[in-house]
């Protein structure tokens, strides 16, 4: 098949090779991985008959402080209607089994901008604690190009072909987050905020990906992947989406 070099990346999909392009950089930072295999085998059935319900494969740094989970095997919730496919969190110590944030993940995010957001999770000695403001994640992207929302300056931006859009604005249910304020809202309450980015090819249209990152999420991290996200340097294609092939600018590779 042939390979292309494509651009812009946030319009490029990820290739097919979501979980390998992740799983690839997570072993390069010396995480350690553990398959889960769920299923059901009835008596006297062979080993290769059995049953496979669900599975995942999780992914601990070395200091067990963060991890990463591929569960689109493992019946993931939907995120603007498509499938979860990568859920990475971080936690504060050692002593607490809850994530302190979690960061999700649907097929087609670029893999690149996720292995960079993890590459600057593992760099961090405080992966639950954040490092400067919203600002970060505006400049990461308004650095490349990117324009800022005009009823929103502060809270949000798109690209230049108006297709892809990151901002701060209530997080979609089921985002899990260490904030007890997430817990306690009642019905008419307005939830947290956290990053939240999506492309919708086209007005109406059905999102190419998206991605959520909840309340706690530290800006620094949201905001390596955001400069990821939105990189003018090409990136290496096979398989381009069909949604936004068009769109797509593209040199042979080799």
């Amino acid at each position: 098949m042939a390979a292309f070099w494509v651009g812009p990346r946030y319009l490029a999909g990820d290739d097919g090779k979501l979980y390998e392009t992740v799983a690839d950089a997570l072993n390069s930072l010396g995480w350690a991985s553990l398959a889960v295999v769920r299923g059901r085998q009835e008596p006297d059935e062979a080993p290769q008959d059995r049953q496979i319900l669900r599975s995942t494969v999780l992914h601990i740094s070395p200091d067990t402080l963060r991890w990463a989970q591929w569960v689109l095997a493992d019946e993931p919730f939907l995120l603007g209607d498509l499938p979860v496919a990568w859920q990475i969190s971080a936690r504060t110590d050692t002593g607490c089994a809850l994530a302190e944030w979690s960061a999700y993940f649907t097929p087609d995010v670029p893999g690149e901008a996720v292995a960079d957001f993890l590459v600057a999770l593992d760099a961090l000695d405080q992966p639950a604690i954040t490092f400067g403001g919203p600002e970060l994640v505006l400049d990461a992207v308004t650095a490349h190009g990117w324009l800022r929302d005009i009823d929103h300056p502060r809270a949000g931006a798109t690209d230049p072909m108006f297709t892809t859009r990151l901002g701060l604005s209530e997080v979609p249910p089921l985002i899990q987050d260490g904030d007890p304020c997430a817990l306690t809202l009642a019905a008419d309450e307005t939830g947290l905020a956290g990053w939240q980015a999506w492309t919708e090819p086209a007005i109406g249209a059905p999102y190419l990906w998206a991605a959520s990152f909840s309340a706690s999420v530290p800006h620094d991290l949201v905001a390596a992947f955001a400069a990821s996200l939105s990189s003018t340097a090409p990136v290496l294609r096979r398989v381009l989406p069909e949604s936004t092939g068009d769109r797509l600018l593209r040199a042979p590779a080799g």
